[in-house]
């Protein structure tokens, strides 16, 4: 186990510091995530005691008007139950001031037969939630995460024709991850099948400064270098964005437009206007094994 940079942390993004209310992280002006998932929430029998909760959650979505975009998430949304996620779903396509849904799941990625099973009533009603939005003037998405191409099966393509036939727009993040998919032709075969299944490579995320993952984390070089091979290589609206989830709450930057970045002690600073410190130089520290051997004490210090 390669030992831990010491900037990292078990809530990198300080979710907690956004938090207003338990299970929703209220970071930017007009979107919020909801957390509707949890590893309890598949269990019948908790299904009340886990509305009560939504309640305190949906009051304060309904009290704050500035609120327009809503990220259902988790937890993974695969683990509620289809008549959980209709409940969560049209709640919030009846609050007058959210215009945009986004379900999030891994679950096109890791299960895709559900999508295809006459009997399993979540695509449907995934589905339904997208065609009842569109009636009212708002979309509602599906944002899933693949990774690397190997996970596209032939049941994944028969799955995503499905949901685009059925009119649901399917957006994909990707995580960047040492050894895994940090090269361009593995990126570029990654971006190619998403889009021949018609899901929009999103994003393309830097891994964060979480504890535990010092041997996946990636130098902000490799994903700058990534963004200069790809863009212009394929449609501009196939083209992710290559992004930095700035640690302690500075939120989504793209990885190109750093301030400064010192690769020696491998410290890159953001300024990010919209979040709640405007004028904060925010840091992003590259893992210690890119580091050459005199940028090491330095950045082990975390100074």
């Amino acid at each position: 186990m390669i030992p831990d940079h010491p900037r990292l942390t078990l809530d990198s993004l300080d979710e907690t510091g956004d938090s207003p209310v338990e299970g929703v992280i209220h970071r930017y002006p007009d979107k919020a995530v909801f957390l509707g998932s949890d590893t309890k929430t598949v269990n019948k029998a908790r299904f009340l005691p886990i509305m009560k909760k939504w309640e305190v959650m949906f009051d304060y979505i309904e009290r704050t008007e500035t609120l327009a975009d809503i990220l259902i998430s988790g937890g993974d949304l695969y683990t509620l139950s289809p008549e959980q996620l209709r409940s969560i779903g049209m709640r919030l396509l009846r609050i007058p001031h959210i215009l945009r849904i986004r379900v999030a799941s891994k679950g096109l990625a890791i299960c895709p037969g559900r999508f295809i099973d006459p009997a399993d009533e979540w695509a449907k009603t995934v589905i339904d939630l997208s065609n009842q939005g569109r009636k009212m003037g708002k979309s509602v998405a599906l944002h899933t995460h693949f990774n690397h191409q190997r996970e596209i099966t032939w049941i994944t393509r028969r799955a995503a024709r499905m949901l685009f036939e059925e009119g649901v727009t399917v957006r994909n993040q990707t995580v960047l991850l040492n050894g895994v998919n940090n090269d361009i032709a593995t990126m570029k075969s990654l971006i190619s099948n998403l889009s021949a299944m018609n899901v929009q490579p999103y994003y393309v995320f830097q891994c964060d400064m979480v504890r535990g993952m010092e041997d996946m984390r990636t130098p902000l070089h490799e994903i700058l270098s990534l963004e200069s091979a790809i863009r212009g290589s394929t449609a501009g609206f196939m083209t992710p964005n290559f992004v930095v989830n700035l640690p302690g709450g500075g939120g989504k930057r793209l990885a190109c437009s750093y301030e400064s970045y010192d690769r020696d002690e491998g410290l890159s600073t953001f300024l990010s206007p919209g979040s709640k410190d405007s004028k904060k130089r925010w840091e992003y520290w590259d893992p210690l094994p890119s580091l050459p051997s005199f940028g090491r004490p330095v950045s082990s210090l975390g100074n």
